[in-house]
C-alpha cells in the first residue's frame, strides 16, 4: 500500500450519505479512510492506492482537496485557505486584527494581579495572561498559587472584562480548569506532552500551544495534530523563542517561523517576545517585527513591580512601557493595513494606577 494521503474537506451542507459514498469508493480501491469533524466541516483522510486514481464525478464534490504525507494533516493551510479564527472569551485571534494578551508571568497576590489586570485593560489588551500553575526548571522556585491563583484570575476577569488565558500543566486539571478559564496555554515544556494535548483537544476549549525551545517547526505542527484530531480547531500556535548558541538573549526569537507558519497552516500564530528575550528594552522592537512578519496576536509580560516579581520579573514591562508599546503597535498596524483588535468596552481611564496595599 502506498503512503500517499489525500485530504478532502466537505461542507456541513453535504448529506452524510454523500460522505459515506466517498468512504465506500475508497474502500473498493483498497484505500482506508478516517473522517474528522473540524471547524464545522468534515475532513476525510484517505490513504492507499485509490488516492492516485481520478476522483469519481458522481459523488458530492469536496470543497477543498490536498495531498499530504507524514503526520501533518489537519492543520494544513490548503484545507482552510482563508484561515481559522479562534475565540478566547470575547477576544478573537486570526480575524485579521492584532490581538494582545498581557499580564504577569505568574499570579502572585491579589494586589499584584488586580493592578496589572487594570493596567492591561486600560492600555488596550483584549485578554489577560497569568500563570496559576508554573512549571519551573528547579523545584525550589515559585511554582504558582495553583487553585488560589485561578480564583484571582477569575476575579480580575470579573472586574476588567478581559478573558483569561492560563497554563495547564496536568491532564487531570483540564476539566476543573475548563470551568473557570477562557483559554488554555500549553507551555514550551509540555509541547510534546501528548496526553495533555489530547485532553485539551477533547475539552473543546481554545488553546495556545507554545513551541518547545528545542523543537522544530515541523514538530510544533505535528504536536498540534493531537488537538486537531480530537475535533478541536480552536488552537493558536505560539512562537516563544528557541535555544541556540547565542547567549546575548534568553532565547532566540525565530521570526522566520512566524512567516513560515502563516504559509503552512490555517491556524493563527501568536508571538511571545517576553519569554524569548528576557530583556525589556528589546520587547518593543521585536514585537513590531513580529507583527510585520504576520503575527496574529502577541503575549506580553506586564508587571506593576517587576523588581519584586516571584517569576521572570526581569523580562516584564512596566505599565507605562506597555502603554507606549501599544501606541507604537497601533501606528504600525495602520502602516501594514491592519488594526488593533478592539478592547472590551469598559472605561478604565479614571482608575488610579497606584499599587494596592496587597502588593508585596
Amino acid at each position: 500500500m502506498t503512503d500517499a494521503e489525500l485530504l478532502l474537506v466537505f461542507d456541513s451542507t453535504i448529506d452524510p450519505s454523500g460522505i459515506a459514498g466517498w468512504a465506500q469508493h475508497f474502500d473498493s480501491t483498497g484505500t482506508t479512510t478516517t473522517t474528522y469533524r473540524l471547524g464545522g466541516a468534515d475532513v476525510m483522510v484517505a490513504q492507499g492506492p485509490g488516492t492516485l486514481l481520478p476522483l469519481p464525478a458522481d459523488l458530492p464534490r469536496p470543497r477543498q482537496t490536498a495531498r499530504a504525507s507524514g503526520g501533518f494533516r489537519l492543520g494544513r493551510r490548503e484545507l482552510f485557505p482563508s484561515g481559522t479564527a479562534v475565540s478566547i472569551g470575547s477576544a478573537v485571534i486570526g480575524d485579521g486584527d492584532i490581538a494582545v494578551f498581557a499580564g504577569p508571568c505568574a499570579v502572585e497576590n491579589p494586589g499584584q494581579m488586580m493592578s496589572t489586570a487594570r493596567a492591561a485593560a486600560r492600555h488596550g489588551a483584549v485578554g489577560l495572561r497569568g500563570g496559576a500553575f508554573k512549571p519551573r526548571t528547579t523545584p525550589y522556585s515559585f511554582q504558582g498559587l495553583k487553585w488560589a491563583g485561578l480564583d484571582l484570575l477569575a476575579q480580575a476577569r470579573e472586574e476588567t472584562g478581559l478573558p483569561i488565558l492560563t497554563e495547564v500543566v496536568d491532564p487531570r486539571h483540564v476539566d476543573r480548569m475548563a470551568e473557570v478559564v477562557d483559554g488554555f496555554q500549553i507551555g514550551t515544556r509540555n509541547m510534546q506532552n501528548f496526553e495533555l494535548l489530547t485532553e485539551v483537544g477533547r475539552s473543546g476549549m481554545p488553546a495556545v500551544l507554545k513551541r518547545g525551545f528545542g523543537c522544530t517547526v515541523d514538530e510544533l505542527l505535528t504536536a498540534a495534530e493531537y488537538i486537531l484530531a480530537e475535533g478541536n480547531d480552536q488552537l493558536v500556535l505560539c512562537e516563544r523563542g528557541i535555544r541556540t548558541f547565542e547567549g546575548a538573549t534568553r532565547f532566540t526569537l525565530d521570526l522566520s517561523a512566524v512567516a513560515l507558519l502563516k504559509r503552512r497552516t490555517h491556524l493563527p500564530v501568536m508571538v511571545d517576545p517576553s519569554h524569548s528575550l528576557g530583556i525589556p528594552e528589546l520587547i518593543e522592537p521585536l514585537t513590531l517585527a513580529a507583527v510585520a512578519a504576520g503575527a496574529d496576536a502577541l503575549l506580553i509580560d506586564v508587571h506593576v513591580q517587576p523588581e519584586q516579581a516571584l517569576c521572570d520579573g526581569k523580562q516584564a514591562l512596566l505599565p507605562e512601557d506597555f502603554a507606549r508599546l501599544m501606541s507604537r503597535l497601533e501606528m504600525l498596524a495602520l502602516g501594514v493595513g491592519r488594526r488593533m483588535a478592539p478592547a472590551p468596552a469598559a472605561d478604565y481611564s479614571e482608575i488610579h494606577d497606584a499599587l494596592t496595599p496587597d502588593v508585596v
